[in-house]
């Protein structure tokens, strides 16, 4: 691989929004080997196993467990700030990170190591810029169609170094980089948030629900302090539960259309079907699968499949509440089965429970409750926009070479 085969492209692709002070610069259209070198420094006995990684898609660079580091860690490569690592196995899923840290690390000898070259020419690849890039389009369609091995693809450097790039000089690289980290900032402060308002409900449940062995949450509304315990009773005494009908996977659409209705399983929503089972406002709790226990407020028309458990309230318990003392008894506690956990009927009717006298306390607890559940959804709505915003940014800023390979 040689520089030699740059050019500068002035015409013909352009990104679709460039800064003003760019406008008519030259990109340069290159291979990632051009502006990339492979690292392959060992470790010897210079580092301890306390400083070896592993590398994962939502984490990024984190320490590896122990019981998976080897007892000699002498072949283990070397990673360098800003350098990159990734296992060949699994770039595809997109399991790469740049290592931020001060400190050099090591990672396992399987893994790809490569750094940006500053002395690439005709233009350096700033290490920030080739991070964003990493969750472009262009990135995911060539780690999907490159590498060698059947079932599972592995990508070494070699392959990855053929991937065709229009670069642009390191000034705009920089600017573009410093925007789409500034995005991402927004993202993790936006992610933070969320995580308080989660953390601040659950503490919330804690308090406007007794603790197991009482009678008497710890908070209570003003006018209801002082009128008496909860009546305890069983799951069972509260409401009816019964499993919802088969309905086959080829009748169940995955987006809604026409007069399809809401389908739901064991793991919340399945997609879309013709029939319904039911009408009006359930509480819906998942009763198998790996999200067994999970808990879904329904309202409408909707088909409920055998996965499924619906519960209906007895008199005296509104349906808002019952949703909500649902969540808070953590029903994937009484799941049974190991490789296949599930909840019956029979389990759930027995599992205890307490609910207030007077349905007007219940239907205060339910819309202080449901008031941070909207604005958790809120949040999770801005996240959302967020980051679509952030992939627009993304398809307009990076130009797309018309080839992916050499």
């Amino acid at each position: 691989m040689s520089s030699k085969n740059v050019s500068a492209v002035t015409g013909g692709v352009i990104p679709k929004l460039r800064f003003p002070e760019f406008l008519g610069q030259p990109l340069h259209d290159v291979q990632l080997g051009d502006v990339t070198e492979e690292a392959t420094t060992r470790n010897g006995d210079k580092f301890a196993a306390a400083s070896v990684m592993g590398v994962r898609k939502e984490d990024g660079i984190v320490p590896m467990e122990e019981r998976l580091v080897a007892g000699d860690i002498s072949r283990y490569k070397i990673v360098r700030s800003n350098w990159f690592a990734y296992n060949p196995m699994r770039l595809n899923i997109g399991s790469i990170a740049r290592w931020q840290g001060d400190d050099e690390i090591l990672v396992s000898p399987d893994y790809v190591v490569f750094r940006c070259s500053a002395r690439a020419d005709p233009t350096p690849l700033i290490p920030e810029y080739l991070d964003h890039f990493r969750s472009s389009r262009q990135w995911e369609a060539f780690t999907n169609e490159t590498g060698d091995g059947g079932v599972r693809i592995r990508i070494y450097y070699r392959d990855l170094a053929r991937m065709r790039l229009l670069l642009p000089d390191p000034d705009e690289q920089q600017k573009i980089a410093d925007c789409l980290s500034s995005v991402d900032a927004r993202i993790a402060a936006e992610a933070d948030k969320l995580e308080a308002l989660k953390g601040y409900k659950k503490g919330l449940m804690q308090q406007l629900f007794p603790v197991p062995g009482d009678t008497i949450p710890s908070r209570r509304f003003p006018q209801f302090q002082g009128v008496g315990d909860w009546r305890e009773a069983t799951l069972g005494e509260f409401c009816r539960m019964k499993a919802g009908k088969f309905v086959a996977a080829a009748d169940i659409h995955e987006q809604p259309a026409g007069a399809l209705h809401p389908c739901y399983g064991g793991n919340g929503l399945r997609g879309y079907t013709v029939t319904f089972t039911h009408s009006g406002e359930y509480a819906l709790i998942g009763r198998q699968g790996a999200l067994c226990g999970n808990v879904n407020f329904v309202t409408g028309n909707f088909h409920a499949t055998e996965h499924a458990i619906v519960a209906t309230p007895q008199k005296g318990i509104l349906v808002e509440w019952l949703f909500h003392a649902l969540v808070r008894l953590n029903l994937n506690d009484f799941a049974t089965g190991q490789a296949q956990p599930g909840l019956s009927v029979d389990v759930l009717e027995k599992v205890p429970c307490s609910a207030p006298r007077d349905v007007h306390e219940q239907q205060l607890i339910a819309d202080c409750l449901t008031s941070v559940d909207s604005m958790i959804t809120a949040q999770v709505d801005k996240i959302y926009a967020l980051k679509s915003h952030k992939t627009g940014l993304m398809q307009q800023l990076f130009p797309v070479s018309g080839q992916v390979s050499a």
